[in-house]
């Protein structure tokens, strides 16, 4: 581990002297990456540092326990010794994490497709709840969120919802979302009090570039359509609205959220591109690829990633046997602890694979 972090180490300090050259300063597609690589090593080298400062001081304090004769001063750098060997530890765990393989994908925006399951029009209530918490979410982020195509009923439930979120390392915190969402509450037309169980689905695509997956619109049919739902005046005389059928896979996938029909056709593209993408990382990684299928599964009751319970107030993900009393908080986008608890699960599991091998 070691090795290589010195070899990591003598890189970054590369970097920076070739950031500073006139030459490489003039060619801005270079530069960008240069500099966008030193970002990502910055985290690694700045806990590198620290720990070898801390190792430095093990040893001087250790010499001069050696030497040292007052028991004051004996204390003090008994005091130091003991902190600097835990803060080692902690950094030894730090710089295994920040070592472990980063997923390509992390860095990327992601699209968002939230469909109601089991339970009806109570499903699709609660679609649009979690459609809300995402947008909420994303707000505190500072992210931006475009919405591609939803089909809506008529008492503000939503049926189905896809949307784009863009902003630096969306999918790495949004990517734990993909699976089923379980609901447990007495809905407001029922009269008996009863409690039901209902389901919906998220997917999290990373977007995809041109550059990593090319569309040929050979393959592609579209047609135009006249927007539904809310919208202006424009938007709902027009045929603005597009659908692209994908022949080669049958994706379907319909934009109307725009004004513009090249806009909507260009947003659906956009989903297309993330639809084939995820379908490239499925079989390129079959391990991977069936944990998330079992994981977004169909919308049945029994496949779940977390259950929001009304009536107690408790949100519990499954996955890791995290069970928060704060509801409101979290149906209002308040989801960083969900997540960062995901995060240290995955890491954790990583890293006893690391350990394994």
């Amino acid at each position: 581990m070691f090795d290589k972090l010195e070899d990591l180490l003598i890189r970054f300090e590369e970097i920076l002297n070739m950031l500073n050259d006139p030459s490489v300063m003039a060619d801005q597609q270079r530069f960008q990456k240069l500099l966008k690589e030193q970002g990502s090593l910055q985290p690694l080298v700045d806990t590198y540092k620290e720990y070898k400062n801390c190792r430095q001081t093990i040893d001087d304090s250790l010499a001069m326990l050696e030497e040292e004769s007052d028991e004051e001063m004996r204390e003090m750098l008994k005091e130091e010794l003991s902190q600097a060997r835990k803060r080692i530890e902690e950094l030894e765990r730090e710089l295994k994490i920040l070592l472990l393989p980063k997923d390509p994908n992390d860095d990327k925006n992601v699209i968002v497709e939230i469909r109601a399951g089991a339970g009806g029009d109570e499903a699709a209530l609660f679609a649009a709840e979690i459609y809300r918490m995402y947008v909420h979410y994303a707000e505190s982020q500072r992210w931006k969120v475009e919405t591609m195509d939803v089909e809506e009923i008529g008492i503000g439930g939503m049926k189905y919802v896809s949307f784009m979120i863009t902003g630096q390392g969306a999918y790495s915190r949004l990517k734990y979302e993909s699976g089923v969402h379980r609901v447990q509450r007495v809905p407001e037309t029922e009269s008996g009090g009863r409690i039901h169980t209902s389901t919906i689905t998220v997917a999290i695509m990373p977007e995809a570039e041109e550059v990593d997956v090319v569309v040929d619109l050979n393959d592609c049919k579209f047609d135009v359509f006249r927007a539904s739902g809310n919208g202006g005046q424009c938007v709902n005389t027009t045929d603005s609205a597009v659908r692209l059928t994908h022949i080669p896979t049958g994706i379907v996938i319909s934009c109307q959220d725009e004004k513009s029909q090249l806009k909507n056709k260009d947003k659906a593209l956009k989903v297309l591109r993330a639809k084939l993408y995820d379908l490239e990382m499925q079989k390129a990684h079959d391990a991977e690829a069936e944990a998330r299928r079992s994981q977004v599964g169909t919308g049945d009751r029994s496949e779940k990633i977390r259950t929001y319970n009304f009536p107690q107030g408790r949100v519990t993900d499954h996955r890791i046997n995290l069970t928060l009393y704060k509801l409101e908080k979290i149906m209002n986008g308040d989801l960083q602890e969900i997540i960062d608890s995901c995060i240290a699960a995955d890491q954790a599991a990583k890293l006893a694979k690391m350990n394994e091998n």
